[in-house]
């Protein structure tokens, strides 16, 4: 909160080649929070929302997601993190996900392919990227730049969102210094500063439509300029300056 965000994601991470886990209720932010820390600059208080990711290494374990588990749709977010060609292509086609997480620690074991990628785009997923191990380590920050620029020379910078998964405070960055580190994978300024905001309020909308089976309709007024009030005419006055 006072570094100017102003929702955070709580991750709970499955790995299935750990052990055995099964999908817990997700904690709520008032068992961990007496109260909710203001947000800099504002008067409003930071919006904590609950994330599910799934590691998954075997087609077998996207057989969770589509389950019809309660507690999956408890979470606001819901991402799963492919290790194989064969399942990123799952979770951009078939998986009922909001976020398909790159792996930036290792080089890509795969290509990515135009038709998944696309219609991953197509159906309002989006990809997660890292920044925290591109500022841990120099050989991470190598793998985290050459496997974005990979993922943008398919994606074209579209449908990107860069987060932490920090652990400690002091891994944190701000919006305005992860949008700069955008540009090193490969984004424009306006898809990177889009993947530190608009595109992470795209991927709540997408689990919001996602758990309620329906859709979310997010409306704007937009304001009129005076010139375009003065020079507007009613459709009677119109008729008759025409004629």
């Amino acid at each position: 909160f006072s570094v100017g965000y102003s929702a955070v994601a709580l991750n709970h991470v499955i790995d299935f080649k750990e052990k055995k886990q099964e999908i817990i209720k997700p904690v709520s932010p008032s068992e961990l929070f007496p109260s909710l820390p203001i947000v800099q600059g504002t008067s409003k208080r930071i919006k904590v929302l609950t994330r599910l990711t799934l590691v998954v290494s075997d087609p077998s374990h996207c057989n969770l997601l589509r389950s019809t588990s309660a507690n999956i749709r408890l979470y606001d977010v819901i991402a799963v993190f492919p290790k194989t060609e064969k399942l990123f292509h799952i979770a951009c086609t078939t998986l009922d996900v909001d976020l398909v997480c790159i792996n930036v620690t290792e080089k890509l074991p795969f290509y990515f392919r135009r038709p998944p990628v696309n219609m991953a785009i197509d159906r309002g997923i989006y990809f997660e990227l890292l920044y925290t191990p591109a500022i841990k380590d120099s050989t991470m920050r190598r793998y985290t730049i050459s496997n974005a620029i990979s993922l943008m020379q398919i994606c074209k910078g579209k449908n990107i969102v860069i987060s932490s998964a920090a652990e400690r405070p002091l891994e944190l960055r701000g919006p305005y210094d992860v949008a700069n580190l955008g540009l090193l994978f490969g984004l424009s300024e306006s898809e990177a500063k889009a993947a530190v905001s608009t595109n992470c309020r795209a991927t709540m909308l997408h689990g919001e439509t996602r758990k309620s089976a329906c859709g979310v309709v997010y409306t704007v007024k937009k304001p009129r300029k005076v010139e375009e009030e003065e020079t507007t005419l009613p459709a009677c006055k119109k008729a008759k300056t025409e004629a």
